[in-house]
């Protein structure tokens, strides 16, 4: 196992690199987990006897919110958009394996993998509303487009989180796995590689925005508002907000 960051580590598992985040208490997206997340998929993917990266978490839970010691100070690099591009436009499948919760921008970052994975009992969501905010990395392009605009707009205006069941209903997940999460993100992994399965890229989703295209809108944010990027477009919550502080602050991994 190496150590990427202070809060990530890569390790091989036979053809399978694993990229956990070891980020006490709700593995905050801190500085070091966003640059132990792209510089671990860079070295991932550069070695060619990796086959796909899985994307995991020690702890209670996966990545669930934002880490409210950079609040009110200049922004660090990498930002999570860079990140998240970086993720998406893998070469090789990155999985992301979830326990606990994935909220905010543990969801976003699971959203920008190629498959996702959860266990019986995780939960996933986007809660800013609930603090007068909006999803500022991509939850607002990339949920419509894996689970339709319906239950998009659900998750987006409430804020209420889902479980595994419902998630894997509506293709949020690919799969509900038992026991260890980073040993079924292996396992997964494996069948992935082994049966050349394609990189499923949310961005080059449509089949479930074609429905709700030409709609009329419904209340005060409709589908037409939710598939305009100058309305519900990718946007970073700049940590200067005294808005952002009760979301970071809070446990998102408790109930």
């Amino acid at each position: 196992m190496t150590a990427i960051t202070q809060s990530v580590d890569l390790d091989r598992r036979g053809r399978i690199a694993v990229l956990t985040v070891n980020n006490p208490p709700v593995n905050a997206l801190s500085q070091h987990v966003r640059q132990g997340l792209r510089d671990g998929v860079t070295r991932a993917t550069a070695d060619a006897a990796v086959g796909a990266v899985v994307v995991t978490c020690a702890g209670r839970t996966f990545i669930a919110g934002a880490d409210i010691t950079e609040f009110g100070k200049p922004p660090k690099e990498p930002g999570l958009h860079e990140v998240l591009a970086l993720i998406e436009q893998s070469p090789k499948p990155i999985i992301a394996a979830v326990h606990g919760t994935a909220l905010g921008g543990g969801l976003e970052v699971a959203l920008a993998c190629h498959y996702r994975i959860g266990v019986k009992t995780a939960r996933f969501g986007l809660p800013e509303v609930k603090l007068g905010l909006l999803p500022g990395a991509g939850g607002t392009q990339r949920l419509p487009r894996v689970v339709g605009v319906e239950t998009a707009l659900q998750m987006i205006v409430s804020g209420e989180p889902i479980g595994a069941d419902a998630a894997l209903t509506h293709g949020l997940i690919d799969a509900i796995v038992e026991g260890d999460p980073a040993a079924a993100g292996v396992a997964f992994a494996e069948t992935v590689v082994s049966e050349r399965q394609p990189l499923k890229k949310i961005r080059d989703l449509e089949d479930k925005l074609a429905q709700a295209r030409g709609t009329p809108d419904r209340g005060p944010i409709g589908a037409n508002q939710l598939l305009a990027p100058t309305a519900w477009g990718d946007f970073d919550c700049a940590p200067s907000f005294p808005g952002c502080r009760p979301y970071a602050a809070k446990d998102w991994s408790k109930p």
